[in-house]
């Protein structure tokens, strides 16, 4: 018996570190300076982004990903009422390539999304954001520090988002 408990009490040590580790990862992440492409072709470096103190949702994004556009869709449902709540600023980042970049503005145009978009098209800034699919979205704080993240997205998933956005402004 012994035999097995100790392997077992270790796992459980090295599961628990290895959670915390993550954690650590995202609460001490700042967002780097990458630079992204605009919708009118200029560029952008990532590092700048700000919203006077105030909290900013990364959203990532593409044109093939459907719940990716659902996301930005049911969240756009709701933005209005969340920037008058918490003075949230979402940017959507969509990691297009060069063949499907130009299809990006047409849908943010028909959809009417209200954010400020950039195109990732050679998916640096995927990458320095350890961003391996899509839809994966991040929430920064006044400081500029990523303080959570979420990969995929399931109906009703923008209200847990929301919850972490008023956590963030003490409003929960």
């Amino acid at each position: 018996m012994k035999k097995l408990l100790i392997p077992f009490v270790a796992f459980c040590l090295m599961a628990f570190t290895q959670v915390d580790n993550a954690d650590l990862a995202v609460n001490d992440k700042k967002v780097p300076s990458v630079k992204v492409k605009t919708l009118d072709g200029g560029t952008f470096d990532m590092a700048n982004i700000s919203n006077d103190g105030k909290p900013i949702v990364i959203s990532f994004w593409a044109t093939w990903c459907s719940p990716c556009k659902k996301e930005l869709e049911n969240m756009a449902e709701v933005y209005e009422e969340w920037q008058k709540e918490t003075g949230v600023k979402i940017i959507a980042i969509s990691i297009d390539d060069a063949r499907n970049s130009s299809k990006v503005k047409p849908y943010i145009m028909s959809k009417e999304l209200p954010y400020d978009v950039y195109i990732d098209e050679n998916q640096d800034f995927k990458r320095a954001m350890n961003v391996n699919n899509v839809p994966h979205t991040f929430l920064v704080d006044g400081n500029g520090n990523i303080v959570w993240d979420h990969n995929n997205y399931s109906e009703g998933d923008e209200e847990h988002l929301y919850e972490e956005i008023k956590k963030l402004v003490g409003k929960h």
